[in-house]
């Protein structure tokens, strides 16, 4: 039996893939974790065979996270499911030890093929994925002022560049408003970025958002 535990906290997305994976797999154990907490006790206390894990789950990033899995169980296969586009998390979670990365728009089957690939030891990254890839693997790859940021500041940039308030970040990340406000000052330092709109025009012309 292949168990396979699913991370998100919306009931309706975990049901969703519960269902989709019941369908899909002849013989399959479905967990459900509707938090940072609960995925890292279910993690610990059984055996999976893979791990699907969203970016965004409160009050922690689905990258931290991620990375706590992998230290748990450096072999579990760890597929990321987020609404978040390709050119602004794939290539860190790639590098965090996830195992694919998709996004939540694209087809179940293509679910269920990706799941197929991680469960045999393989990686799973889409055609425009590998030659974001290829170009980061470049001896002479320009390193851009936004992969100096560490995770959570990479996302507070990219909230931040979507039009959000440092109290609606707060809000969503389960921060306060002055830790996140501490996370923006150290943004435009690492990126030389003055100014909110300065920001938001470098995240648009670099595909961070759309």
């Amino acid at each position: 039996m292949t168990g396979i535990l699913i991370v998100d906290d919306h009931p309706v997305v975990r049901q969703g893939l519960r269902q989709i994976l019941e369908t899909e797999f002849d013989a399959v154990k479905v967990g459900e974790a509707e938090n940072a907490w609960r995925a890292l006790e279910l993690v610990r206390a059984q055996e999976w065979d893979a791990v699907i894990l969203d970016i965004t789950i409160p009050p922690r990033s689905g990258l931290d996270i991620l990375k706590e899995i992998k230290n748990e169980r450096p072999k579990l296969p760890v597929l990321i499911l987020s609404i978040h586009p390709e050119n602004q998390y794939a290539v860190r979670a790639l590098r965090a030890g996830a195992s694919g990365y998709m996004t939540k728009e694209s087809a179940p089957r293509e679910l269920v093929s990706a799941l197929k690939l991680i469960l045999k030891g393989r990686k799973y990254v889409s055609a425009t994925l590998a030659e974001k890839l290829a170009d980061h693997l470049g001896s002479d790859a320009e390193v851009q002022p936004h992969e100096k940021l560490s995770d959570r500041e990479f996302q507070v940039l990219c909230l931040i560049a979507s039009g959000k308030s440092i109290a609606g970040i707060a809000a969503e990340l389960c921060l306060s408003a002055k830790t996140i406000a501490t996370f923006r000052a150290r943004i435009l330092e690492k990126t030389g970025i003055k100014s909110n709109a300065e920001l938001i025009r470098y995240a648009i012309k670099r595909g961070l958002v759309e």
